[in-house]
């Protein structure tokens, strides 16, 4: 049986039209009977449930999560709310806004249309990283976009060793190593010289960041083939983050194992549109140019 909705909103508070907006959105929901609840640190203050990101029983609450911002505001919520299986709905206040559904002026139009069920949505594939030393795993994370790896000190290269599906591959001193997801290919990737890959293919892509040899290009796999990582001396402390945030280091005598999570990332589409259209929409508007 589907929950009744109950929006968790995730704003991102720096930001002061997100901060403007949100009295106005507590009406909004008021007058149109959306249950609609707050992080706990600001909820009181606005007269409605709080939820503590932290704690997966408080998050069990909501239906689904509305966050307002940008693609950052989505991947930290993605971090909270993906393995409850809670779907994602994108409010761009922010500027690419690739994962976002609507602009800010569309917010209400597009919450009349889910209070009335009409949405659909749209899984997309999300990486695994687990950390071992020896037979002991001592880290575990989930990442939309990409895990990348560096090293902790930017100044030096990175070496490390890849086998990609048990088995061995070229590889190149560099200042890291991305792997990204194909929903992640427009973000660090394809900074890094990576190719744009459609979000409904079942891909890894693995872009070497300022490799330091000519025959290391970005490569492309299949998701389901899991890419081992070690590094390689002279070692380096290796820092590794998944969307953006620290998770862990990768000492000498540890490896990396990055394979498709078991948990796909779910959004809610109102209007779908041409994914070939709209990324190069938003990319050109980043540049401050349009599609003629």
């Amino acid at each position: 049986m589907e929950k009744r909705l109950r929006l968790g909103v995730f704003p991102n508070l720096p930001k002061e039209k997100v901060r403007a907006l949100l009295p106005k959105l507590v009406e909004f929901c008021r007058a149109e009977e959306i249950p609609v609840v707050f992080p706990r640190e600001i909820a009181e203050s606005f007269g409605v449930p709080g939820y503590d990101q932290e704690d997966p029983g408080s998050l069990a609450q909501l239906s689904m999560a509305l966050t307002l911002g940008g693609d950052g505001t989505i991947l930290r919520a993605a971090r909270y709310v993906t393995q409850l299986n809670i779907p994602l709905l994108g409010v761009n206040m922010g500027k690419l806004g690739f994962l976002t559904e609507v602009a800010a002026p569309d917010l209400y139009p597009a919450l009349l249309k889910i209070k009335g069920g009409e949405y659909i949505l749209e899984k997309r594939n999300m990486l695994q990283l687990t950390v071992w030393q020896g037979e002991k795993m001592t880290c575990k994370a989930h990442a939309l976009n990409d895990m990348v790896l560096e090293s902790s000190d930017r100044s030096r290269l990175t070496r490390m060793s890849l086998k990609i599906n048990g088995e061995p591959t070229a590889n190149a001193p560099s200042d890291g190593l991305i792997i990204a997801t194909a929903t992640g290919s427009t973000a660090y990737s394809l900074s890094a010289g990576g190719p744009v890959v459609h979000p409904s293919l079942k891909a890894s892509i693995i872009t070497p960041i300022c490799p330091h040899a000519l025959h290391a290009r970005p490569l492309v796999i299949p998701m389901e083939h899991p890419i081992e990582i070690t590094p390689r001396p002279p070692y380096e402390t290796i820092l590794i983050s998944a969307d953006g945030m620290t998770v862990s280091h990768l000492a000498w005598n540890q490896r990396a194992l990055i394979e498709k999570s078991p948990c796909d990332a779910r959004f809610v589409r109102i209007n779908p549109l041409s994914y070939y259209a709209t990324w190069q929409d938003r990319m050109l508007k980043n540049e401050g140019q349009t599609i003629l």
